[in-house]
């Protein structure tokens, strides 16, 4: 009880919610960290999954360096560039995009590839050249996993962009910083809440997304993500 009457005052308490160091500011730089990394993710892996998955040209290889990337500690990548590149956004951004590109590019990729042979070959027939299949059939039938990725993705990098403090960046993460080098409680519990909030909304936006982009049936096929 005593926790919790401490996390709610921490919340109550004007000087949370104004100032560079406030909720809304720290909220803001999460945000922006977290939709960089997965928009330079999604920019990487969705192109590459499509490509590997409607030519089935390095599959094997899209697949291992996955899994490879999936192996690699978050943290250690950070430090590993902040060692190249120095203190700031930079390295933050490397490792969050080692950490998301995996899931897309998994997805995409086993999304193209699970499309009918049978409706490739009617598209064919139909006169469409192997961009027309790409982008009219085999793509709209993948939207369902290449969705499951991006939000496997999304999530993992609103939980994990709190990195960002131990670099001396802002978000989230700083309450949890601040509050371990503080021995607050409080804060620590109240940075905490608000990275599964987020992550909570996180889920919820690509559900809605989920609704309107996907046909019915098609959401009912899709598979978890790998």
């Amino acid at each position: 009880m005593e926790i919790l009457d401490g996390l709610t005052a921490w919340f109550a308490d004007p000087a949370q919610w104004s100032g560079s160091a406030g909720i809304p500011a720290r909220l803001g730089e999460h945000v922006y960290y977290s939709l960089l990394a997965l928009v330079l993710s999604a920019l990487i892996a969705v192109p590459v999954g499509l490509f590997t998955g409607h030519t089935g040209v390095g599959g094997f290889l899209t697949a291992s360096l996955a899994n490879f990337a999936r192996a690699l500690p978050t943290i250690g990548v950070l430090f590993l560039v902040v060692m190249a590149a120095g203190i700031g956004l930079v390295p933050v951004i490397a490792a969050l995009v080692a950490l998301a590109v995996p899931p897309i590019l998994v997805n995409t990729h086993e999304g193209v590839r699970s499309v009918d042979p049978g409706l490739r070959d009617a598209a064919t027939g139909m006169g469409m050249r192997g961009r027309e299949v790409l982008l009219r059939l085999e793509l709209p039938v993948a939207l369902p996993l290449v969705l499951i990725g991006l939000r496997t993705a999304a999530v993992q990098v609103v939980a994990t962009a709190t990195i960002a403090a131990y670099v001396g960046v802002g978000g989230l993460g700083r309450y949890i910083f601040d509050g371990q080098a503080q021995q607050n409680l409080s804060m620590i519990l109240g940075g905490s809440v608000l990275v599964v909030a987020l992550a909570v909304v996180t889920t919820l936006l690509f559900a809605g997304a989920r609704r309107l982009l996907v046909a019915p049936g098609l959401r009912a096929q899709a598979a978890p993500a790998r």
